[in-house]
């Protein structure tokens, strides 16, 4: 199985991007210690040659997004490389067109992605808590994180023609955080998503 994982994590203002790189270097220790599944990586802090990105994804199998959530969106360096590297995809992997004719263009909008078969998994992080978004009268009105703020983000994915696989959310790492208790957390999810799965595979 080929990963392709995405460090989205950023230094910038009073964020060190720590929390991100922690878990993207813990989520290549983790494919590395296992059979069967080969590696690329890339930082949206370093510099990138978009058609080179491009290959990345049309190699994989399955990506990772590994990202902070700024101000209830992707940091601008995580969305400044998606818009980059989607647009050179035109044609090159990502996508075709936005899957409309000109004979009836109300119907299959977003159904000319190029990466049918392929999966991605999300992780974010947050400085809100997780009862933020599951209470009543909290902040996010009982949207879960991927139904409410994310939402947008997994349609464009759904654009490319990817489907999700289970991801996993990260709360409040400014005032409580639990690193230990995070990166377990995480270990048993990797365990569980792709370990399990490639077992299943490959007894079939």
């Amino acid at each position: 199985m080929k990963i392709f994982i995405i460090n989205g994590g950023q230094v910038f203002g009073h964020s060190g991007g720590r929390f991100n790189a922690t878990i993207t270097a813990e989520t290549i220790a983790f494919f590395e210690s296992q059979p069967g599944f080969e590696v690329k990586t890339t930082s949206v802090n370093d510099d990138y040659n978009p058609i080179e990105e491009v290959e990345k994804y049309t190699w994989a199998d399955v990506v990772i997004y590994h990202t902070p959530i700024w101000w209830f969106q992707v940091p601008h360096g995580l969305k400044k490389y998606i818009d980059v590297v989607f647009t050179a995809g035109h044609n090159k992997g990502i996508y075709k067109s936005d899957g409309r004719s000109s004979e009836n263009p109300a119907i299959n909008y977003g159904t000319g992605g190029m990466l049918q078969g392929k999966k991605y998994m999300l992780t974010t992080s947050w400085n809100a808590p997780k009862e933020a978004f599951t209470l009543p009268g909290e902040f996010f009105n009982e949207k879960s994180v991927d139904e409410g703020p994310l939402f947008g983000f997994h349609r464009m994915n759904a654009f490319t023609g990817m489907e999700p696989l289970s991801g996993i959310h990260f709360h409040d790492v400014e005032k409580n955080a639990d690193l230990e208790t995070d990166l377990t957390r995480y270990r048993a999810h990797l365990e569980q998503t792709f370990v399990a799965q490639l077992q299943e595979e490959n007894s079939l």
